[in-house]
């Protein structure tokens, strides 16, 4: 499974979201550090979901994080979040 896929996967599942865009973003970054060949490295996730309500800032960024997990944070690079309610 790519890891684009994971992602999409992991955060349906923990934040039931009403809107989910991730990106891929890996070859606007060939040649920077942490790029790879065939991409899967920098993304882009763009999260709208009622779950996120009552959270500041940081808790949004927390629960994202801790609903991906260590092993497939692990893999990424890079992960620029844009987090809603």
């Amino acid at each position: 499974m790519r890891v684009e896929d994971e992602i999409r996967a992991k955060l349906d599942e923990a934040f039931q979201p009403s809107a989910l865009n991730v990106l891929d973003e890996s070859e606007q970054h060939r040649g920077h550090a942490g790029y790879q060949e065939g991409g899967q490295s920098h993304f882009r996730v763009a999260i709208t979901a009622d779950a996120f309500k009552d959270m500041s800032r940081i808790e949004r960024h927390r629960a994202v994080h801790a609903a991906l997990g260590a092993d497939l944070i692990g893999r990424i690079h890079a992960l620029a979040l844009e987090i809603k309610t």
